[in-house]
């Protein structure tokens, strides 16, 4: 059942569930935008109309986060399970592999989804990654983002079935949102956000217990201590907007 926090959609559904969705989009028609909202992205969005009207196109939006979770239930509109980006990605790819489709990542730093590429045709045998690449964003920040103009020739020529977009949240959401519509051949498109990161080993995940008991916040901020700002938003601030909307 499609919920709404602070304006965004965001489906309570399993992950089997979501797999099950998504494999529908693959064997359908038409392109799909899969979102993964998590706390940090419904606080960007309440002041961010451009990023908010982007995750509302969303076909199927699967919560991540613990802290959305939890106040989703406090809202007596309960979720289903937290879903991160980098899980829902490798259904994708397990599913992209049975089913004989090809993927496309963009975005990351240089030479980080190419690195994935690799790591992922190891992990999913028969996997057919058709392009790896940067992508290379011309304005971050306007409305609608812009990669670079080889890029965009090389996605449209290759045609594939899955789009990974990984420029951070806001950007990679706008930038589906705005394009997608060109991109005839894509069923899926989603942004991942760092998952390229953690899947070419450039950034360690968070150990396996402390995601289990929703503490990988506190693992990216032991790493990257200049994210306190992003940790308080999602920590702090969306509690804080969410339960006052409520009320």
């Amino acid at each position: 059942m499609r919920r709404e926090i602070l304006h965004v959609p965001v489906d309570g559904v399993t992950r089997v569930e979501a797999v099950d969705r998504i494999a529908g989009f693959l064997d359908g028609s038409g392109s799909h935008m899969v979102t993964t909202p998590n706390p940090e992205m419904l606080v960007a969005a309440a002041s961010d109309s451009a990023f908010l009207r982007a995750l509302q196109n969303a076909d199927l939006a699967v919560p991540d986060g613990f802290g959305l979770i939890a106040v989703a239930k406090l809202l007596g509109t309960p979720l289903g399970e937290r879903i991160t980006g980098v899980d829902c990605l490798l259904d994708i790819c397990r599913l992209a592999a049975e089913k004989h489709k090809s993927i496309f990542l963009l975005g990351g730093g240089e030479g980080v989804a190419k690195k994935t590429a690799r790591v992922l045709e190891e992990r999913f045998p028969g996997l057919r990654v058709v392009g790896a690449e940067s992508g290379g964003i011309v304005d971050k920040k306007s409305a609608v983002p812009q990669i670079d103009t080889g890029a965009q020739a090389r996605l449209i020529a290759v045609a594939p079935d899955v789009l990974f977009v990984a420029f951070g949240h806001s950007t990679q959401e706008k930038w589906i949102a705005a394009h997608l519509g060109r991109l005839p051949s894509v069923r899926v498109a989603i942004g991942v956000g760092g998952a390229f990161d953690f899947l070419s080993g450039r950034v360690r995940r968070a150990p396996r217990i402390m995601r289990a008991l929703g503490l990988e916040w506190l693992w990216r901020l032991a790493l990257e201590p200049r994210r306190i700002g992003r940790i308080w938003n999602a920590v702090v601030v969306f509690p804080y907007l969410a339960l006052r909307r409520k009320g």
